[in-house]
Parts: structure tokens; C-alpha cells; sequence
């Protein structure tokens, strides 16, 4: 009898486990509004970095019961195909279903570990459409712009309220309404012929909330409209309305902290984010709305759809060698895979355990736009023609240790897969000077937002930079990523005679973490027009006042302003603050 319930109880254990985690995932988002209405930043940064440690938590305590259950039969399979026919008849009509069949995945893979994916015992696979199904009740509000754009806009926030004031509604009421016949004008569209749907979920993250929906117009795509909602010591207001794609991916974009928003169907409010973001896929689309798990199945599975249409193989990404990460990528893909080396070479001092340390840190800490997203896997398999023997062999000197090798496959026991990027340095190789202007702007923004959210990429070479489809500039080395509150920026002490002043070697005392801002012009940038423009647009950088007041702000527990969408939208810009 024991033997028959086994697989039903570890099965209903999961599922329990499953739904707790659900209830508080809910929890969670759901305040996020009460948190925006009290301008609780701290609370509401706090919940997005527990909401990542919460799934890891209950994940591995969900495997310690079903461990216990299964004491010695916890590598029989024949129990674990049972196991999952038994956890599948009970979601396949769940809301969630998607999401419950990754924690699912998530735990036999914690309780199997060095064990690749198996299609028998996981779900690999989506069990059919990755929609669940459509709500009863539409998950957004619908709006016509008839009498009037004015009457219109003065509907939306009898939908939209908050329990905190707003500074001028009506003022921005009018804001909204110029912007939208300036965004249809451009579309060449009549407002009298276009649908307004707004998400009846608010999206809160750091210091903002926004309103997102679309226009619909029968003979047109749907066009975003978003409306980023600031709170301050005046009250709420509307800062901007926002229409354009790039600030839009900008908005949503991978290298970006995820978002807290209470979903039900999770999968509807995907196909809603689809339609306004077609460039994103729909593994990043999960990854925004805090899904972060089953955004990783979801690239998972396009990868493998991906190996099924193309036959590329594997090879050495562009760019200088890094001392410590090995990156390849395949010549058709979108995406770099990153392995620790077995050995780093000189000067890195750097552990493999502290580099892992760094990319959990990236993850769970405020993005900003500026640093990559990435995928951890570990007991990758890839088909073993997918390697010249060539290649192969050279990985084996670089990443030997990770690597398990057949005649059919290669397994990669640990890895990091990230959005593909042009290296910084790479592209000032090839660009104009405007475009220089442009990323050389954009790689001291990169730098001063990472220091506004406490981190200081320590190594800020051009090569560890990226440049992405839009022209961003994000960060993708880690290994001597900190914390900015940890580093102590120093000006050189003046030579105290003509011997220190000839010296070759550093005549002061260098501690780990001490920082000279004023050595950066010698290696930061080689060319001296490109440097030059740094130093116009950026040179407070070399400035140790820069970085010491900086420092001064996050000490006293601020929280700075660091926009996701160009500060030309804003309002305040646009009509003056009238």
C-alpha cells in the first residue's frame, strides 16, 4: 500500500509547496502598491531581492521533504514517471500551470544534482500551448478617445487610484492628452479610430510605477502607451507618456531589475506585453514580470528549437580573451556562453567561488540598464557535432574541468548564458565620430548609474563594456565587481623628493581598495579623439569629489533618480515644469 501512495505523496508535496510559494509570490507583488503610495523605496528593493531568494528557499526545502519521503528510492525512476503523470493531472487546468511545471523542474533538478534534463522524468517540453488559458473578466480596461481625448483621459485615473495625492492631475491630464495627438499625429492615425487598452495590473519597480497598455488601430500595429507614474514629497504625478519602441525595450529590457506586478494568468499578460514588444522574447517577457525561473525554461526551450533549425558550431566569441571567463557563442545565435577557466592568468587573484559569488550579487542586486542578465546552467548537453575537434580541443585547455565529453555529447558542468553584445572597444574600432559621441556618452552613463545604485565595476576597461541593438552600453565583466561603499578613492600623494618623483614604482602605500580616479585617462580610453570626448562629456569621473559624494549619498541610505526612458520624455522637460 506504502509503495502506490509513494508517488501520490511526493507529487501533493510539491504541489503544496508549489502553491505556498504562489500565495507568497502574490504577497509580495501585492503591496508593491501600498509601498509606491508611502514611497517606501527601501521596502519595495527589499521585496524584489527576497522574491528571488524566496524561490531558491522554498525550492530547496520543497527537496529536503521529498528526499525524506523517498528515503532510498529517491533515484528510482520508475516512482518519478509517476510522480510527474500524477503532478500533471492536477495542474493542466491551473492558471499557472507553465510556472508550476518549472518549480516542478526546479525540484527533481535540486534533488538530481549533476544530473542533465530528461524528458521522461521533467517537463522539457511545454505539455501543449504555453497559454494556459484566457480569463472570464479582461485582464485590461478598454477606452475609446470618443467625445473626446480630454474625457478620455479623465476616465483613466477613476480606474487608476491611489491612496496617496496627486500634485496636479489635471495639469498632467492635459500633459497626457498633447502627447497622444502629437504620438497618433506621427502615426498618421485619427484618435475617433483607435481603442485604448491599459493592463488593469500596475507595474512597480524601485521608485516608479507604470501603466502600461496599447492603441489599437485596425489598420495598424499595436502602439505602445505607457505611462511611468513618480511619487515625491509634492504628491504623485505622471512624468511622461511614453509611445516610442527603443524606450519602451528600454523600459522592459534584460539588463534590468524585474518588475513586482500581480498576475493571475501569467501567460495572457505575456501575449499583452508581445504585442507592444515584438523584438523581446517571450523567455524575457517572463524574466520582467518576475518569473525568473520559468523566463530560463522558456530560453531553454527556444534553444533547443534553435539547434533543431540551424547547424552552426560552436566558436570563440569576438573580442580580447578574457583572464577568467572562457565565451564562446554560435554564429547564428543571439547569445554568449560563459565558463569560468580553470586557471586565471596573472594578475587575477580572483576565486572561482568569488566569481559565482559576483554573478549572484548582479542578480539579485538593481540592474539599472547597465549590467547583463544572465542564465546559470549547470549539466548543459550539446550535441557533440556541434564542436570542431579543433575547438573542442581548445576548450579542453581553457574549461577542462566543466567539460564531460562523449562520441555523442559535451556537457558543460557549469555555465552563464547572456545576451550578445558588441564589444565597446570593438565597435569605436569601426564607428563615426558621432557614433563615438553617442556610446562614449553612454559608457560614462554606464558607469555614474552603476555608482548611483552602490556598484563599482572595478575593471572599467572599453573591452568589458557592450553595445547593444539600441546603442546601450551595459557591463558584462564581474569578477571584480563591489560594492562603490566599500572602495576608498584617493588622490596621489604629492612626491616628497626628486627619487619618488622618478620613480617607476608607486612611492605611496596601495591598499586593495583604494581607488586613484585620476590615473583613468592613462588606460581607460587609447585614442586620444575618443578620450577627449569622454573627458568633455564625462571628466568629473577622474574627479575623486565625484565618487566621495556619491559614496556620502547611498551612506545616508539615499535612493538616487535613475530614469529608464531618455529624460528628454519627461514632462518636466517637454512642457517646462508648467
Amino acid at each position: 500500500m506504502f509503495e502506490k501512495l509513494l508517488p501520490y505523496d511526493v507529487a501533493h508535496t510539491i504541489l503544496s509547496e508549489y502553491i505556498s510559494y504562489y500565495r507568497q509570490f502574490k504577497r509580495i507583488t501585492k503591496r508593491a502598491k501600498i509601498r509606491f503610495e508611502n514611497r517606501d523605496w527601501h521596502g519595495i528593493q527589499a521585496d524584489a531581492k527576497a522574491r528571488i531568494t524566496m524561490y531558491r528557499d522554498m525550492v530547496g526545502d520543497t527537496t529536503t521533504k521529498i528526499l525524506d519521503l523517498l528515503g532510498e528510492k529517491s533515484e528510482d525512476n520508475g516512482i518519478w514517471r509517476e510522480v510527474r503523470k500524477m503532478y500533471f493531472e492536477e495542474i493542466v487546468n491551473f492558471n499557472t500551470r507553465n510556472i508550476a511545471e518549472t518549480f516542478y523542474n526546479s525540484v527533481f533538478r535540486h534533488s538530481h544534482k549533476g544530473l542533465s534534463v530528461d524528458e521522461e522524468l521533467m517537463f522539457v517540453h511545454s505539455t501543449g500551448t504555453y497559454r494556459e488559458f484566457q480569463s472570464t473578466i479582461p485582464i485590461f480596461h478598454n477606452f475609446t478617445f470618443l467625445p473626446s481625448i480630454e474625457e478620455t483621459t479623465g476616465k483613466i485615473f477613476k480606474q487608476f487610484t491611489f491612496d496617496a495625492p496627486f500634485e496636479d492631475l489635471e495639469r498632467d491630464q492635459g500633459y497626457i492628452a498633447d502627447s497622444l495627438r502629437k504620438c497618433l499625429e506621427s502615426y498618421g492615425i485619427n484618435a475617433s479610430d483607435v481603442r485604448l487598452e491599459l493592463l488593469k495590473s500596475i507595474f512597480f519597480r524601485n521608485k516608479g510605477a507604470y501603466i502600461v497598455g496599447r492603441l489599437l488601430h485596425p489598420k495598424a500595429k499595436p502602439i505602445p502607451f505607457v505611462m511611468p507614474v513618480l511619487h515625491d514629497e509634492n504628491g504623485i504625478y505622471i512624468d511622461a507618456l511614453l509611445w516610442n519602441d527603443g524606450d519602451l525595450s528600454s523600459i522592459f529590457s534584460y539588463n534590468r531589475s524585474y518588475f513586482l506586478v500581480e498576475v493571475d494568468i501569467v501567460s495572457e499578460v505575456v501575449d499583452f506585453l508581445k504585442s507592444i514588444l515584438p523584438t523581446k522574447n517571450l523567455g524575457e517577457l517572463y524574466n520582467s514580470i518576475g518569473f525568473e525561473k520559468h523566463g530560463k525554461t522558456f530560453f531553454y526551450r527556444d534553444f533547443l528549437r534553435h539547434l533543431k533549425a540551424h547547424e552552426g558550431k560552436f566558436m570563440m566569441a569576438p573580442g580580447i580573451r578574457g583572464m577568467v571567463m572562457s565565451v564562446f557563442t554560435l554564429p547564428e545565435y543571439n547569445m554568449v556562453f560563459k565558463v569560468i577557466k580553470d586557471e586565471f592568468a596573472p594578475p587575477k587573484k580572483v576565486t572561482e567561488k568569488e566569481i559565482k559569488a559576483k554573478y549572484e550579487l548582479v542578480n539579485r542586486h538593481d540592474r539599472v540598464g547597465r549590467m547583463s542578465d544572465s542564465y546559470m546552467f549547470e549539466n548543459l548537453v550539446v550535441d557533440r557535432k556541434r564542436f570542431t575537434d579543433e575547438f573542442l580541443e581548445e576548450l579542453k585547455g581553457e574549461i577542462g574541468s566543466k567539460l564531460v565529453i562523449t562520441e555523442e555529447t559535451v556537457e558543460i558542468k557549469h555555465l552563464y548564458i547572456e545576451k550578445k553584445m558588441i564589444p565597446l572597444n570593438l565597435f569605436l574600432e569601426k564607428c563615426s565620430m558621432e557614433e563615438a559621441e553617442e556610446v562614449i556618452n553612454e559608457y560614462g552613463k554606464a558607469i555614474k548609474q552603476m555608482a548611483a545604485v552602490n556598484i563599482f565595476p572595478g575593471d572599467m576597461l572599453l573591452k568589458n563594456f557592450g553595445v547593444t541593438r539600441l546603442n546601450r552600453v551595459v557591463f558584462y565583466d564581474y569578477d571584480e565587481i563591489g560594492f562603490l561603499t566599500e572602495y576608498n578613492f584617493r588622490v596621489i600623494p604629492e612626491p616628497r623628493d626628486e627619487y619618488e618623483e622618478m620613480s617607476g614604482e608607486p612611492y605611496y602605500h596601495i591598499g586593495p581598495n583604494d581607488v586613484f580616479p585620476e590615473e583613468f585617462p592613462r588606460f581607460l580610453i587609447g585614442n586620444p579623439a575618443i578620450r577627449a570626448i569622454f573627458h568633455r562629456l564625462h571628466g568629473n569621473l577622474y574627479n575623486v569629489k565625484f565618487w566621495r559624494e556619491t559614496q556620502k549619498r547611498l551612506l545616508r541610505g539615499e535612493i538616487m533618480d535613475v530614469f529608464p526612458y531618455r529624460r528628454r520624455r519627461r514632462f518636466k522637460k517637454v512642457y517646462g515644469g508648467q
